[in-house]
């Protein structure tokens, strides 16, 4: 593709009476080339944050889980599980707008079960091209997306306060140091999981890998717009496993609407720091 259009330009230049038309005629050709060389170009990651992990306390695994998800806490921590207060998770991946998948690049900070802030770059030749700032702070949600600012919407704080619980895979002591948690039995490999949602609460369905103990998908119903009439259903799959700070927890995963079928947006971690003060951070915007 790029020789013929090469050769396009060679001839505009030695027939000049069609110059105009065929110059014009390769731009048109080159333009998609170029889309598609930058969506393949990956950002640089984000520094890492510039607070290290700090000393995590301990306190001992509850007793009466449901047995699928005792095992996958022996799994992925052991009988002692860190208490975790603050979590800054940095990553890169593929974003899908609009119908186009970029590159992107994404810092979460979470305030653990209570609110979140949420910066992602969407990139071409590795440079930002659209920006999401996103928080979910006091119980309310404000998206300052590229097609505008959403806020003031108690659908989107329903699905917000999803997300929240949803992106607590990283920090997966939360699930059972907040009292305000529990947990359901449903068979050998699943569980409810349950969350604190204002005076109220909402529900995941938690799928275990039967074979390594480990999260194989996480689902829930939830509200995907401001003006959504019905729920629809949420999915978070871990695609790998590793260890940040002496937690094993999903290095690569998806997050995926039931609607759209495949994966919207696709993270790998760069970096995790736990514990880390986010007090005026989290309130911030960018990275």
């Amino acid at each position: 593709m790029l020789t013929a259009t090469a050769v396009s330009l060679v001839i505009t230049v030695l027939d000049w009476s069609n110059a105009f038309r065929g110059a014009l005629i390769s731009l048109v050709m080159l333009i998609p080339l170029l889309l598609v060389a930058g969506l393949r170009v990956q950002p640089r990651p984000f520094p890492a944050y510039p607070q290290p992990t700090q000393p995590l306390s301990t306190t001992a695994l509850p007793a009466d889980l449901p047995a699928p998800v005792a095992r996958y806490y022996q799994t992925i921590i052991g009988d002692e599980v860190p208490v975790v207060e603050t979590a800054v998770i940095t990553g890169r991946g593929t974003l899908r707008f609009m119908g186009i998948t970029f590159p992107a690049r994404l810092r979460f900070t979470h305030d653990a079960g209570q609110g979140y802030r949420h910066y992602i770059e969407a990139t071409i030749f590795g440079l930002p091209l659209l920006k999401v700032n996103e928080r979910y702070l006091d119980g309310q949600a404000r998206m300052q997306l590229p097609v505008g600012i959403i806020e003031n919407e108690p659908k989107i704080d329903m699905a917000a306060n999803l997300g929240l619980w949803g992106e607590s895979i990283w920090l997966p002591s939360i699930y059972v140091t907040d009292s305000r948690v529990r947990w359901e039995a449903i068979d050998e490999s699943s569980a409810r999981l349950i969350v604190p949602f204002a005076a109220d609460k909402d529900t995941f369905t938690v799928y275990f890998d039967p074979e390594t103990g480990l999260i194989a998908s996480m689902e829930a119903m939830r509200y995907k717009e401001a003006a959504s009439t019905e729920k629809i259903l949420w999915q978070l799959t871990p695609l790998a496993w590793d260890t940040y700070q002496g937690n094993l927890i999903p290095s690569r995963s998806a997050v995926t609407w039931a609607d759209e079928g495949t994966p919207w947006l696709v993270i790998e971690l760069d970096d995790v720091a736990y514990n880390v003060d986010v007090q005026d951070y989290i309130r911030a915007e960018g990275p």
